[in-house]
């Protein structure tokens, strides 16, 4: 109690003396405070301060959304460009001041020290590469965003699991209702490349919005979601992503298979056939454009005569080409042959252009282009921990038919996110907010996974908490 009185006293002193300076600042000179750049700079502090302040609650919520904000066409989305670095900075340092502070550390797993053997791996291709300064910028992010997973993503979730994956399912809907808002009712793209749009629905709303619906009881709020997931679906569809229904889909699937629920499979795939045979009745010329649009647009995305792949072959193979050239220490980490080509302009970097960047297709080949054949190690084994995370989530499920874990909807995120790589080059770009999210979830189901919590979870009609009953683990009786 009296731990809880000094710190509030401390922060009432440090906010006085803040007020003052700023009070001293403003009449010292004035200039400061008309000055946008300035305002901005202050507010962007003050965010900071506050999300630090609540940290554990509210900063990993404000982190993605700054991420999200830059991946997006909203006004002062260049803003959210720069902020997100900041963001990501301090809440890697203040996560492990966090993390030090616990009474009760968790420890570290081997995905801990496999990846920062992969920022080792990335530090050394960035020595090699022709464009160091920014291979090394990179490299930097690339280490703060493991250094948060450490220690911020696993303070923000231990102790408080029903509230953060209370608060996720409601950012999943709240994200819906706004895309299509966005998409549906205004007709403004505001994710850009529709591939970003059908990344962010494939690979984290459907999975997390279709386990909310399984795991909840109460029948009205399951019809919300039930909306919600319904409109999420059609987003995804909408966006006409290949890579992002395929990872989808197969993320759904490998999990009703994984609970013995093959009737909800039975019941999708009834549905959507009654919609087709439907839609050819009542009105066959419309059946004939659909059918007809849907093979264009979707199967083989306007390349009928490349095939299905035709859209990823170019880049595929323009990326084995380069590899060839470069084979051993790679490019450098985050930059590839047409950013070499590129004048490395003067200041800070807080984003790569499109100019300066190569589309390869693939996370997978992109990684050893950037890296080589003597640094893609670490990478592969922090892969296959990853899909031992995910046997082990699928496995669970088989064995006890239980949906209602904390770990279900992070095994769907992973599958989804490493079936959606192998066609895009996201998963170690980690300017791009589905990055920063995919880690934070292999980060938080390795902790789950190892550390024993309770697995059963049930969702209440409110929906501000998940009501799990706390079981603890029985302790070895002594031999």
């Amino acid at each position: 109690m009296l731990m809880k009185t000094d710190s509030k006293l401390f922060g009432f002193l440090t906010t006085a003396v803040l007020l003052s300076l700023l009070v001293a600042l403003a009449e010292w000179r004035p200039a400061y405070f008309t000055n946008a750049k300035v305002l901005g700079g202050l507010l962007l502090m003050q965010a900071v301060i506050v999300a630090v302040w609540h940290y554990e609650k509210w900063f990993f919520a404000v982190m993605m959304l700054t991420f999200l904000w830059a991946g997006t066409d909203l006004p002062l989305s260049g803003v959210g460009t720069t902020s997100r670095w900041i963001f990501l900075g301090v809440g890697a340092l203040v996560g492990i001041v966090k993390w030090l502070e616990r009474d009760r550390r968790q420890s570290f797993n081997a995905i801990h020290f496999v990846a920062m053997l992969c920022v080792l791996s990335a530090l050394v291709s960035s020595m090699v590469s022709r464009l160091m300064e920014l291979s090394l910028l990179k490299s930097g992010s690339f280490f703060l965003l493991f250094l948060y997973e450490t220690g911020g993503a696993r303070v923000a979730v231990a102790g408080r699991e029903r509230a953060f994956f209370s608060g996720l399912v409601t950012a999943c809907e709240a994200l819906t209702y706004f895309s299509a808002l966005c998409y549906w009712g205004l007709h403004y793209e505001v994710f850009g490349n529709p591939n970003s749009l059908g990344a962010i629905m494939g690979v984290v709303v459907v999975p997390i919005l279709l386990w909310a619906v399984l795991c909840t009881d109460e029948r009205h709020l399951r019809h919300r979601l039930a909306f919600a997931l319904f409109l999420a679906a059609g987003l995804l569809y909408y966006s006409v992503s290949r890579a992002s229904i395929l990872a989808c889909a197969v993320a759904v699937i490998v999990m009703c298979v994984s609970l013995r629920r093959h009737h909800l499979l039975i019941k999708g795939v009834f549905a959507l056939i009654f919609l087709v045979a439907a839609t050819a009745v009542l009105q066959p010329q419309k059946f004939d454009s659909l059918v007809s649009s849907f093979t264009e647009e979707v199967i083989y995305k306007g390349k009928r005569d490349q095939g299905i792949l035709g859209s990823r072959e170019s880049p595929w193979q323009e990326t084995v080409g380069v590899i060839k050239e470069n084979p051993w220490f790679g490019t450098g980490f985050g930059t590839d042959v047409v950013v070499q080509l590129q004048p490395v302009s003067s200041g800070l970097v807080f984003s790569t252009s499109a100019a300066q960047a190569r589309e390869h297709g693939n996370s997978y080949l992109a990684i050893l282009d950037y890296v080589g054949l003597l640094g893609i190690s670490p990478f592969v084994i922090v892969l296959g921990l990853i899909l031992r995370q995910v046997y082990r989530g699928y496995s669970r499920m088989w064995r006890t038919r239980d949906v209602h874990a904390f770990s279900v909807p992070l095994v769907l995120v992973c599958m989804a996110g490493l079936v959606h790589a192998f066609f895009e080059d996201w998963l170690f770009a980690v300017g791009f907010h589905l990055n920063v999210f995919f880690w934070t979830a292999v980060f938080v189901l390795a902790e789950l996974q190892s550390s024993g919590l309770p697995e059963t979870v049930s969702v209440n009609a409110a929906w501000r908490r998940l009501n799990m009953p706390v079981r603890p683990v029985p302790a070895s009786s002594p031999r």
